[in-house]
């Protein structure tokens, strides 16, 4: 009986742990089926409508150091929860109208909900699942991807229906109540009060002299840039420069998504727990800078080969580079702020990039050198 209560108790955990993070995204996927309602109301250039995307990336990393603070001070378990609150109320403020300050405004504070509940949950698996690291990984990661997934899918016929973006845009913060509640509700599960304060990072002694700490900083920066262009320009680049429909374009988003999330539980399935996450890391950067250059120079012909390159590639690049925090950490607290450096510095970094492909949009009239330039960085 005892094994049996064990893993039923493991199991609610890693189910909490997929809730809270499939809250890390729905409010940055949301804005790309709808940019160009968003653009219309608010009278919006290319580079300015990627603000909506930049700002809260930027707040992610500027903010991950106050995750790391909020870990230490209050504990693992309050300190995620604490996130998923800002993000709930930040996101439902969306509903007060269509105003590039309130929205904007809004997206930034979103940001920092992120940055905190995002920061700690490296920890949260050193501290619970140690021994299964990688695939743990996988499940949030793939709770993340899917949130990210099914905003993007829904939430143009949502903005349809309630006749309103803003109304589409706020509805997510449903979503981030129900994730209050079950994070609330695996508190005993997932064990984290009582150690908590003990082992969660400190915002004192980041890892600025670790070479390691750099190149896992460098990889989430990549990622992150690959990431937030994919949310902000992929429907965009499909639908000017490919000549699919827009409802064409938002599905073959999801689908790419849909795909990443599979991954993400697939590859660490693959790759077992090993520490050794180099040849995981070629083969996923070169898939996704094959993506990239599909859609660079040929968007509308074989479109599908390159969502389904940057679905596998990216979705497992994605879970290796959150793996590894965990992988060569000691502890939970040298795991926290190991995350802490790479998104402040990483997240800080990726918050140009939307704003560059919006900015050689504008430039060059079509999204090719945009894209190209995102297949250096990927390799």
């Amino acid at each position: 009986m005892t094994g049996i209560a064990t893993r039923t108790s493991l199991g609610a955990a890693a189910v909490a742990l997929f809730a809270a993070a499939a809250n890390l995204r729905p409010a940055i996927a949301a804005v790309s089926p709808l940019v160009d309602r968003i653009r219309a109301d608010l009278d919006l250039s290319a580079t300015g409508a990627a603000l909506l995307t930049t700002i809260p990336t930027l707040a992610m990393g500027v903010c991950a150091p106050l995750g790391a603070y909020v870990g230490r001070r209050f504990g693992l378990h309050r300190g995620v929860l604490f996130g998923l609150v800002i993000i709930a109320v930040a996101t439902a403020a969306r509903l007060a109208g269509a105003s590039t300050w309130l929205q904007l405004s809004s997206a930034a504070i979103v940001g920092a909900g992120i940055a905190i509940a995002q920061t700690l949950l490296p920890a949260v698996v050193k501290t619970r699942f140690a021994a299964r690291a990688g695939l743990v990984t996988g499940i949030y990661t793939a709770g993340l991807g899917l949130g990210g997934a099914v905003a993007a899918g829904v939430s143009a016929p949502l903005a349809d229906l309630l006749a309103s973006w803003p109304g589409a845009l706020a509805s997510w913060a449903v979503l981030a109540v129900a994730g209050m509640v079950m994070w609330s509700s695996a508190k005993r599960s997932l064990g984290l009060a009582e150690v908590a304060a003990l082992a969660g990072p400190t915002t004192r002694g980041l890892p600025w002299r670790s070479g390691l700490a750099w190149r896992i900083t460098v990889l989430s920066a990549v990622n992150s840039a690959l990431y937030y262009c994919e949310l902000a320009w992929v429907v965009p680049l499909l639908h000017s420069d490919g000549g699919h429909s827009a409802a064409a374009s938002g599905i073959m988003l999801t689908v790419m998504i849909s795909i990443q999330v599979v991954a993400m539980l697939a590859v660490p399935v693959l790759l077992g727990e090993n520490r050794d996450k180099r040849a995981g890391l070629a083969v996923t950067m070169t898939l996704t800078a094959a993506g990239f250059l599909g859609l660079a120079v040929a968007p509308d012909t074989a479109t599908w080969v390159w969502i389904l390159a940057l679905g596998v590639g990216h979705g497992g690049l994605f879970t290796l580079v959150l793996t590894m925090p965990v992988v060569v950490s000691r502890d939970p607290g040298e795991a926290g702020r190991i995350s802490a450096m790479a998104f402040f510095v990483g997240y800080g970094s990726a918050a140009l990039a939307p704003v560059l492909v919006g900015a050689l949009r504008d430039g060059t009239g079509d999204f090719q050198l945009a894209f190209a330039c995102w297949v250096r960085s990927a390799c």
